[in-house]
């Protein structure tokens, strides 16, 4: 019967300890500090249930994916960007650039999706891969789009990468742009030519009251404020 008394006990504080952990967990950044929070959602999150993002959340802002490459566009943009707007957060557009692609050809994608009228923030430009080129034929072509980008939309984008990424491929060659810098880890980026950056992916695996399933959650860096990135009409 003692055996059992240690054994019922010892069950109950891994629950316990389980269901702490758990508490823990869900206690994120945004609810915690006083930085300005948001979210970027695409295809992969499914349908999300904008009401109720939009009355239980400290989200004030989200970045939904448009496009990628020369022909893709994602299939829950549209309803998205309606009801984010709808449900009082703050929208911006991005596309995932695909550096072995014809930079014209992504532009048109882009802008068939990020129509100027519809944004709240700047066109923002995802940033993960060099196609299998060297880092100088990558950087030919990056910057071949950004150009094109900037004259379309008559401002310059905002640009999303990695940490490891800017690092090997990037270093002292952004200095004119805002930077969305990804970095899961509980502290905070610094790059290796300590150049400011705007905003910090600070998690994958976030969770929000209307999403199922995970979703990327970044915070604005040190005094930086959500004014910085509006788009310009």
């Amino acid at each position: 019967m003692k055996h059992l008394t240690r054994y019922i006990i010892l069950l109950f504080s891994l629950w316990v300890s389980s269901v702490s952990a758990q508490y823990y967990d869900d206690v994120q950044c945004e609810d915690t500090c006083s930085h300005i929070h948001g979210i970027d959602l695409s295809h992969y999150q499914g349908n999300v249930f904008w009401e109720t993002i939009g009355e239980h959340t400290n989200m004030a802002y989200v970045y939904l994916k448009a496009t990628e490459g020369g022909d893709r566009i994602d299939a829950t943009f549209e309803r998205n960007i309606e009801m984010a707007r709808l449900h009082g957060l703050k929208v911006g557009s991005y596309h995932f650039y695909r550096p072995k692609t014809e930079q014209k050809k992504q532009l048109e994608n882009f802008r068939s999706q990020c129509i100027p009228a519809e944004q709240d923030l700047l066109p923002m430009i995802d940033i993960e891969t060099t196609g299998g080129l060297s880092t100088d034929e990558f950087c030919d072509s990056l910057f071949a789009f950004l150009e094109l980008v900037e004259e379309a939309y008559q401002q310059k984008p905002l640009l999303y990468t990695f940490r490891n990424f800017y690092n090997r491929h990037l270093l002292g060659k952004l200095d004119d742009y805002k930077l969305m810098i990804a970095m899961y880890t509980q502290e905070e980026p610094v790059l290796a030519d300590e150049r400011d950056i705007t905003m910090w992916q600070y998690t994958g695996k976030g969770r929000i009251v209307g999403i199922n399933g995970f979703v990327d959650k970044s915070r604005f860096m040190g005094d930086h404020i959500l004014r910085e990135i509006r788009f310009r009409h």
